[in-house]
């Protein structure tokens, strides 16, 4: 255990230097990484060094710009063609101080506030009324101006069209057809997991002070934990599913905390220095036990998830692939943090798409904070 976290550590000792010498990509991005972009994003080195440093700019953008927009922030993106932040705003007025904040305005054909408040009111039906397990979820979609409800294929019945009637007198509702999104977990196997009572793998979120987090679904309250060397770590002191997806592990028996994501040997480990929200658009990558290092982009905020458990809510939504046992995993963008894997649908062979739970959220429901380099 000990050797392993200190290779870990040595590795990112390298990228410590870097990062004290610039402000830009390269320094923020070991060359593993940049090479996990060009495979997963089909970028070139010099795309991808640019891009990163480009949505770490967008991500510092972003509150600032919303802010400027006022009651007629639409939303929010980060356009790869254009290297920035575009933000759509309802009233063409607002445009002027969006673009000072250093955004580029869109014109949005709803207000954020009006299309949150419409999912809002979905998620407080389904939670009184859980929705059908033919519903694989839904979001709220600013640029489509409605909010987005997913079926599985072939999905029908009296259920679903009584669900589908009661989201739409909230507001403005689009039906689509989505692939059922399942957690990652997984049986014990090898490689480098986390497991609970002996026979779940999970995977390691990120390190907070006095421990871990992870993914609700992996364990319960007072679950106990084995590294992957089978030595006793801890036990989870928090755990949320369904609703939420996250957990808290304390750790002791000699285990410490490191900021660092696992590259698994296909890129150099990363370090973590904070925890900006990266926009919808931006590239990110996630680390897992079972399928290692990937990258993708996010493709929405603030979606909820139909699991047959039960909806979880506030997720993120990614291209990124994932298979079981990489629960609870990292998404990481640049040196950001992002959240840790809940579930999603597909794999690493033919693609699909994977949800995350925002780190934010976990640290601010468990008092918690970052261990960060």
């Amino acid at each position: 255990m000990r050797r392993r976290i200190a290779l870990a550590l040595g590795g990112a000792a390298v990228l410590t230097a870097s990062l004290a010498s610039a402000s830009l990509a390269p320094a923020i991005a070991s060359p593993g990484l940049i090479a996990a972009m060009q495979r997963d994003l089909g970028l070139t080195a010099a795309q991808a060094e640019t891009r990163l440093g480009q949505e770490m700019t967008a991500a510092r953008v972003l509150p600032g710009a919303q802010r400027a927009a006022g009651a007629a922030f639409g939303c929010a993106w980060f356009d790869p063609a254009l290297g920035k932040l575009v933000v759509g705003v309802t009233d063409p007025a607002a445009a002027t101080a969006v673009r000072q904040a250093g955004a580029e305005p869109a014109t949005a054909r709803i207000s954020a506030a009006k299309l949150d408040a419409a999912k809002a009111a979905i998620d407080a039906s389904a939670k009184a009324d859980p929705a059908p397990a033919a519903v694989s979820g839904w979001r709220a979609d600013p640029r489509a101006g409605s909010v987005v409800v997913t079926l599985r294929p072939g999905a029908h019945g009296a259920d679903v069209d009584a669900f589908l009637a009661r989201a739409a007198k909230n507001g403005p509702v689009t039906v689509a057809t989505a692939p059922a999104a399942e957690p990652f977990s997984a049986g014990t196997v090898g490689g480098d997991p986390y497991y609970i009572n002996g026979n779940t793998r999970c995977s390691i979120g990120f390190s907070v002070q006095g421990g871990f987090v992870s993914a609700g679904h992996c364990g319960g309250v007072g679950s106990s934990v084995v590294g992957w060397d089978g030595s006793a770590m801890g036990s989870f002191a928090g755990s949320s599913f369904p609703g939420n997806d996250y957990s808290f592990i304390r750790i002791g028996n000699g285990w410490w905390t490191a900021p660092v994501v696992l590259g698994w040997g296909t890129v150099s480990d990363a370090l973590v220095r904070g925890s900006w929200v990266a926009p919808v658009g931006t590239s990110v990558c996630r680390s897992g036990s079972t399928t290692h290092w990937h990258c993708g982009t996010v493709l929405g905020q603030n979606e909820t998830v139909n699991y047959a458990q039960g909806a979880v809510y506030q997720m993120t939504r990614t291209n990124v692939c994932a298979e079981p046992g990489d629960s609870g995993g990292s998404f990481i963008t640049g040196d950001q943090a992002q959240g840790v894997t809940s579930g999603g649908w597909g794999n690493c062979g033919s693609g699909g798409e994977t949800w995350f739970q925002p780190v934010n959220e976990i640290l601010q429901t468990y008092g918690l904070s970052l261990v960060t380099a």
